[in-house]
């Protein structure tokens, strides 16, 4: 195991993100100790995209989440999320 060089004190985040993009991480951390995080109150990168959807559909899309009392955008995500997790689990369609 190679010896760890010690982190320098930054005078501000500006020189420690100069520093960081000339330096190896790897040279002042033990990555064999690294621990898996999950942020779980990040939010995820979302994308905004076009789809054509028959009008029926989405009066009925937004019947079921007024009765759950969200919007009727946040339903399709909610209703496209469970179906795409039941497809996954399932490896059919």
């Amino acid at each position: 195991m190679k010896k760890l060089k010690k982190i320098p004190k930054f005078k501000s985040e500006e020189v420690e993100r100069k520093f960081w993009g000339k330096n190896d991480v790897t040279d002042f951390f033990d990555t064999s100790k690294a621990v898996k995080v999950k942020l779980a109150k990040l939010k995820p990168t979302t994308k905004t995209i076009s789809i054509r959807l028959p009008e029926s559909l989405i009066e009925e899309i937004k019947l079921i989440a007024n009765k759950r009392d969200v919007r009727y955008q946040s339903m399709l995500k909610i209703l496209l999320a469970e179906k795409v997790r039941e497809v996954d689990a399932s490896g059919q369609l």
